[in-house]
């Protein structure tokens, strides 16, 4: 080994920071720089969870960790036994970032500014003297005989470095990932993973701004499913259950031209039988009430409304009117109320695509390539995603530390 070690980090990033930082505190002797390919770095950072940096998870409400990472569940299983979330908890407060965990078991800094989470990952690559070049697009990546890797970049000099990490995020196109594949990686065609749903239908449309607080929606003639409240939109549905929907289902509605149709439980139970007692009741005790006047399942008035239009019980009929016919009709909506998806929307956001780098090609105790010696990987430029909810961010904290470490060893 080289009397000191000469690391890069392509991307100036969640990972590629974190991973640049933890080479540098394993190896302090090495030489680690960051190269960038735009003039700012973290500016994912900067605008993650609105600004206020969504930055990892409790996991309180995490069972099985393919319900937050639909792909590189295994992976980071394994790897949250040497850096998980209660790990970065302690790496932001050390450094003055004070964190609280929200209702929903997102965490955030106490500022509500990502600002402070930025500030805190400059500042300490500044003190461990990690360089940080801006502007320098990596272009190509040739093995040298000695196990060096050069790195060529667009309009600059070719540089060459003993070790080398890809941090560049994910990249919206294949093509991206040319020079990964060039050199024997698998590359899993890069697709979003996080988007809302456009839906035609103009009365359902009609109710924008609504947002019901618990509901389960399905892709049809899938397993894919997620629950959580819905936003409707101006284009169509939005919210967390639409935004994890859009994960689970990355792959398969991509295949679909983003043309599908979603089943819409809008109150989250599936035992009909349960749903017809629950509304008989609501007949016995309100038989001289009109329908309106009651909203079951506590749905907002408006959703209630679209409900019976849409199943064409008028909304001043009584429910001692209603009959085993219209009980059915009702269940049947509230339960399995379908809708075709036309297209996909942004989340613009938290842009996330699914794919990338095999895992297949990748240690996945060292994050160490298994094609190419020396070159590591961490983030989203590998084959893992997450939904929302600060797990995409933890993913990268995850992999840049363990890439990093592994790097300066």
């Amino acid at each position: 080994m080289t009397e000191q070690l000469n690391i890069a980090v392509v991307g100036g990033g969640a990972a590629g920071f974190f991973a640049a930082i933890a080479a540098k505190q394993t190896n302090p002797k090495a030489r680690v720089t960051i190269f960038e390919r735009g003039q700012k770095v973290l500016a994912k950072v900067l605008v993650t969870g609105g600004g206020r940096c969504n930055l990892t998870n409790s996991f309180a409400r995490i069972g099985d960790l393919k319900q937050a990472y639909p792909r590189g569940d295994k992976m980071m299983k394994r790897l949250f036994n040497v850096f998980d979330h209660d790990d970065t908890w302690r790496w932001f407060e050390e450094r003055g970032v004070k964190l609280l965990t929200q209702e929903d078991e997102c965490v955030f800094p106490v500022s509500q500014s990502a600002q402070s989470v930025v500030d805190a990952l400059t500042r300490e690559a500044h003190k461990l003297e990690v360089e940080v070049r801006t502007g320098h697009a990596l272009e190509g990546l040739k093995p040298l005989p000695n196990g060096d890797l050069q790195l060529e970049f667009k309009a600059q000099k070719p540089l060459t470095f003993n070790r080398v990490a890809i941090t560049t995020g994910g990249s919206p196109r294949a093509e991206g990932l040319q020079y990964l594949a060039r050199l024997g990686h698998d590359i899993m065609l890069p697709v979003p993973s996080l988007f809302t749903f456009n839906i035609a239908d103009a009365a359902f449309k009609a109710l924008m701004g609504t947002v019901v607080e618990d509901v389960t929606v399905s892709i049809v003639g899938t397993k894919h499913k997620a629950s959580g409240p819905l936003l409707v939109t101006h284009w169509g549905a939005s919210g967390p259950a639409i935004l994890k929907l859009s994960s689970y289902g990355a792959r398969f509605v991509h295949d679909c031209g983003y043309r599908f149709s979603i089943a819409v439980n809008w109150i989250g139970l599936t035992n009909g039988a349960l749903v017809a007692e629950h509304l008989q009741g609501i007949v016995e005790n309100n038989r001289r009430k009109q329908l309106s006047s009651v909203h079951p399942f506590g749905l907002p008035s408006r959703m209630w409304l679209y409900i019976l239009d849409k199943t064409g019980l008028g909304a001043e009929k009584r429910w001692e009117e209603l009959g085993k016919k219209g009980l059915n009709k009702l269940v049947e909506t509230l339960t399995n109320d379908l809708y075709a998806v036309t297209g996909k929307g942004a989340f613009r956001e938290e842009f996330v695509t699914c794919g990338g780098v095999s895992l297949t090609n990748v240690n996945l105790n060292t994050m160490e390539s298994k094609v190419c010696k020396n070159l590591f990987f961490a983030g989203e430029v590998l084959d893992v995603d997450a939904i929302t909810g600060g797990f995409n961010l933890q993913a990268a904290w995850t992999t840049g530390y363990v890439a990093g470490k592994s790097m300066g060893v």
